[in-house]
């Protein structure tokens, strides 16, 4: 045996849309032939074959799928090796080969199809399957939406409506079926009495475009409310720098065309005025350098803030002792125990009065007894 003849095949890969060549039997000079499992038929596997120049030429000659060729191959050392043991036994890769029968070859046309023909219908079937177009998971495709729910306090709708059909085509959903009925999963509150009104008036099988327009208008906000509250937001507690997110959001919400200057000074106008008076506006080129410049002065906040929450003690240390001890003077006037600071007290000026009169009191009557004892009696 100087030479075996392979049968090479163009058969379709894993993903239906790519060819392959792959080698499905091996015939010997003596017409035995040997069946190649399926799994082992890929040309890759077979390295000793892709080496020789009669496989470039198979190579070059197979362009289509479903091309067939039968070559023989001289018998090298190493292609020997590969296909046939040392007891003489055709192999491929240490695995046996099953040797076929003409009766076995024949056992297929006499069903009245034959194996090729076969083969050909079932691999169009699995195309034709692969071109249905498969139902969506909704459930699964609505995690990998990235925007909130809608709800009542949304205050741009047409944004919102706009950013929701992007998501939808980023994850290809197209149908209308299907962008109905994600939409349901995105609504909350009230909303959803919405869309259980159009389910009745319009059904799940209407245009999206209807839905669409209707949600709009239902939802759009004509007054002044939502503008009012977005320019006139400012910061009361917390981080500056979450303040200077939510008003970006909030003015974007009511307006997504707002030049960046604009943005920038809204939003700084919002902050505490000894926070934006350390910031430099002509530095300021995007809402970013505002962020950076106001992530920068977060310490001067809470320098503040700790310094009023200190005083705000100090305070109420004072006006608790100040309440907690009784009056000295009433204590010490009899007038019952009371708690109120001494400085207020009503008894002070009396109590502070009786001890000067008596001393004035006391001093003159001396000062009468002195003089009388000075004098002389003769004179009296």
């Amino acid at each position: 045996m100087d030479k075996l003849r392979f049968e090479f095949v163009v058969k379709s890969g894993d993903d239906a849309k790519t060819n392959i060549i792959c080698i499905t039997s091996i015939t010997e000079s003596s017409g035995r032939i040997f069946i190649i499992p399926e799994k082992l038929q890929p040309i890759k596997l077979h390295e000793a074959i892709i080496k020789t120049q009669v496989y470039q030429k198979v190579k070059a000659t197979l362009q289509k799928r479903h091309d067939k060729r039968q070559v023989w191959i001289s018998l090298t050392k190493e292609i020997s090796r590969a296909y046939i043991d040392e007891d003489g036994n055709m192999q491929c890769m240490d695995y046996l080969l099953e040797e076929v029968t003409p009766t076995t070859q024949q056992e297929a046309p006499s069903a009245g199809i034959s194996e090729e023909a076969l083969t050909r219908i079932l691999e169009s079937f699995t195309e034709k399957k692969n071109d249905i177009p498969q139902r969506h998971n909704i459930k699964k495709l609505s995690e990998k939406f990235v925007i909130e729910k809608f709800t009542t306090r949304t205050s741009n709708v047409s944004q919102w409506m706009f950013i929701f059909e992007s998501e939808c085509t980023r994850l290809g959903i197209e149908e209308d079926i299907e962008r109905i009925e994600v939409l349901r999963l995105f609504l909350e509150e009230s909303c959803l009495d919405w869309y259980s009104s159009m389910l009745i008036k319009h059904t799940i099988n209407s245009k999206w475009s209807t839905w669409r327009d209707s949600f709009c208008e239902t939802y759009a906000d004509k007054g002044w409310t939502s503008v009012r509250y977005a320019i006139l937001f400012k910061y009361m507690q917390g981080s500056l720098l979450e303040y200077a997110l939510k008003k970006e959001r909030l003015l974007l919400e009511v307006n997504k065309s707002i030049d960046t200057p604009t943005l920038i000074d809204l939003i700084a106008t919002g902050l505490p005025n000894f926070i934006s008076d350390k910031i430099d506006r002509k530095s300021l080129k995007e809402t970013n350098d505002l962020f950076n410049s106001i992530r920068g002065l977060e310490h001067l906040l809470n320098k503040k803030n700790s310094e009023k929450k200190m005083t705000g003690s100090e305070n109420k240390t004072k006006a608790k002792n100040g309440k907690d001890k009784p009056c000295r003077i009433c204590e010490k006037g009899n007038k019952g125990i009371r708690y109120h600071p001494e400085s207020s007290c009503w008894f002070q000026n009396k109590s502070n009065d009786g001890p000067k009169r008596d001393q004035i009191k006391h001093v003159n009557n001396s000062e009468l007894e002195t003089e009388l004892n000075e004098m002389d009696p003769k004179n009296l």
